[in-house]
């Protein structure tokens, strides 16, 4: 019965383990409870890591290694680990005056016997022959999850390569002309390859090294799933990803290299300054998957004079499964948007962007609560200018009335005004409003369609 009492313990504070104050609070209750807290913060420590703590984890560590049997720590805390993230290890010894003559000591510490690891993390220009500690291929044979920057020693990456054959997710680093044939090794040696992350910046053309580098991805156009980019084209091969994610400069992207892709099992588009005609044809190919769309700073629409109606219109033309949606929006997409939420009729969340000046609000509220379909309740607002008139706001929450109570979001670059929190909680009161949240905007405080969220501590 206890081993039950501890399972189902374990189970509860699992569910709070992004909830650090919480779980501490529960650490002094008793034995039991501190053996469990402690077994799930020590899956993954580096997460609850605040800037300025660095030496009490040091510390924690290197109690490890001690030769005093009184200077070890009552648990094995690091046989616990399940991520092991070398970019914070050197972070926190880059000041230790010792980490030098420790480093060997640190390493065979966390590569031992009794751990498998399944996410681990690997910092710039790293040359630590970490595979060929003895425990690395019993450490590394379960990694499911690697980050690593092309600007490591190529060996280790072969020699990864060898001991690591079950990454599901990979992200990786380019920059400049770091190309590492290791990582192609790494790639055609893998199982299980569903996610890839590329995060490549300020490339020269070695020619040589993509068509590698590609043939090494090819081995796995069945399996990749998740797919999600910067800075190079998008391949043709890749047609059954169905989460694609596209952000850095593609307004280079010529027209003939996307005229013909098609990713038909495509059910989420998340795309930073993408070209339209890209994105429309991508829209286009879907077959109907789509459930998410998510297309933000799209300047590009500025440069090149380009309404986005037609994004509109092939939206609502190809995707009347869709669930949630982020677009930038103009006075002139207001008759577009009507058709867009009389087609797309599961609408579920809505992201109205306006960033690229003022907007008839009168009239898009008008739209909102007229034309929107019944699943459709979730509304957020990026303000890049003053906030709308308080009396569109109050007669689109008049209009809302009778329908399900909506959750809100105004985002905006300035404080809210005193007048609109008051009318916001009158219509909280009167179950017009179920949450309303307000962002100083710097950045997305919320995913982009998520509309409650428990703010983490740390």
């Amino acid at each position: 019965m206890s081993i039950l009492n501890n399972d189902v313990l374990y189970l509860i504070f699992k569910e709070f383990r992004n909830d650090k104050k919480s779980l501490f609070s529960c650490l002094s209750v008793n034995k039991t409870w501190s053996e469990i807290i402690i077994s799930i913060l020590w899956i993954n420590p580096w997460k609850y890591l605040k800037r300025g703590n660095e030496k009490i984890l040091s510390n924690v560590i290197i109690s490890h290694i001690s030769d005093k049997s009184s200077e070890r720590p009552l648990f094995n805390y690091i046989s616990l680990c399940k991520h092991l993230n070398l970019n914070e290890i050197e972070r926190i010894f880059y000041t230790h005056i010792q980490f030098e003559k420790i480093k060997n000591d640190i390493f065979n510490l966390f590569i031992n016997q009794n751990t498998k690891y399944t996410h681990l993390y690997i910092p710039r220009k790293f040359d630590y022959e970490i595979h060929l500690i003895p425990e690395a291929k019993n450490c590394f044979s379960e990694i499911e999850f690697l980050s690593c920057d092309a600007s490591i020693d190529e060996n280790i990456l072969i020699g990864l390569a060898e001991i690591c054959k079950s990454i599901k997710e990979l992200e990786l680093f380019v920059q400049m002309d770091n190309y590492n044939y290791g990582i192609t090794k790494l790639i055609e040696n893998q199982n299980k390859l569903f996610k890839i992350h590329f995060i490549i910046k300020y490339t020269r053309n070695d020619n040589s090294f993509w068509k590698v580098f590609k043939s090494s991805l090819f081995k796995h156009t069945n399996t990749i799933k998740y797919f999600k980019l910067t800075e190079k084209s998008m391949e043709r091969n890749f047609q059954k990803i169905c989460i694609l994610e596209l952000g850095g400069n593609f307004s280079n992207m010529t027209l003939n290299s996307v005229e013909d892709l098609s990713i038909p099992f495509l059910r989420i588009l998340k795309a930073r300054d993408a070209p339209v005609k890209f994105l429309t044809n991508l829209i286009e190919s879907s077959n109907g998957y789509l459930v998410e769309i998510n297309i933000y700073y799209i300047n590009i629409l500025l440069t090149q004079k380009i309404d986005n109606n037609k994004i509109i219109q092939t939206i609502y033309q190809n995707c009347s499964n869709l669930k949630y949606l982020r677009l930038l929006f103009k006075s002139s997409n207001i008759l577009e948007l009507e058709k867009l939420l009389i087609n797309c009729k599961y609408l579920d969340g809505l992201y109205i962007d306006t960033n690229l000046g003022t907007m008839d609000w009168k009239n898009l509220f008008n739209i909102l609560t007229e034309s929107s379909p019944i699943s459709l309740f979730k509304f957020k607002f990026h303000f890049s200018y003053e906030l709308p008139n308080l009396e569109y706001i109050k007669l689109f929450f008049d209009n809302w009335k009778g329908r399900h109570p909506m959750l809100l979001q105004f985002l905006q670059t300035g404080r809210m005004i005193k007048e609109y929190n008051d009318l916001i909680e009158k219509y909280k009161s009167e179950g017009v409003v179920k949450k309303f949240h307000y962002e100083e905007y710097s950045g997305d405080y919320f995913d982009e369609f998520e509309w409650i969220k428990v703010k983490k501590n740390y």
